[in-house]
């Protein structure tokens, strides 16, 4: 009978073992948060980096100015040495991603990588005067704009309206 009693307290303590070990994992379950939902996106400043592009470029740099407050800037970055691509990123008022890219790169390897691989469409559409060509089938859709010495396109995720919205309060003063 003492050697079953040895088997006992094992698988007793086994039981014990196993109990404290789900208790402490519901616990830290309880008090670490956890959530589903998005991180809320950080709003950048970009006027000292517009500034410095609008200085350095050798194109019209531009921005979107008169948009409401609910489209969140999330990302700027100029780079003189990189063919002088002018990147700003928005957050658009649902969620969605806007992006305007300017850059004197050839044209169709900047749009490839603007776009991150759209094509050309026969659509166009006459934004202040001047005819955008609208970019689909990559990761983000597109509306391009090649002018004499740079390219901007405003591309993303967002749809065409949100697109064209952007391409509509670009300015370069």
């Amino acid at each position: 009978m003492a050697g079953s009693n040895g088997k006992q307290k094992t698988v007793r303590d086994m039981v014990l073992s196993l109990g404290l070990i789900v208790i402490a994992a519901a616990i830290v379950y309880v008090f670490i948060p956890h959530s589903d939902h998005a991180p809320d996106l950080k709003r950048v400043d970009y006027r000292v980096e517009l500034l410095t592009a609008r200085r350095a470029a050798p194109y019209p740099v531009v921005a979107p100015q008169g948009l409401p407050k609910t489209w969140k800037a999330t990302s700027v970055r100029y780079d003189g040495a990189a063919f002088d691509t002018w990147h700003l990123g928005f957050s658009a008022p649902d969620g969605q991603y806007v992006q305007i890219e300017q850059s004197t790169q050839k044209p169709a390897d900047f749009v490839d990588t603007a776009s991150q691989g759209a094509s050309a469409t026969k659509t166009t559409q006459t934004i202040d005067g001047r005819t955008w060509t609208r970019y689909t089938g990559g990761r983000y859709d597109a509306l391009v704009l090649a002018e004499k010495g740079s390219t901007t396109v405003v591309a993303g995720t967002g749809s065409f309206t949100q697109l064209t919205e952007m391409a509509q309060a670009l300015r370069t003063k």
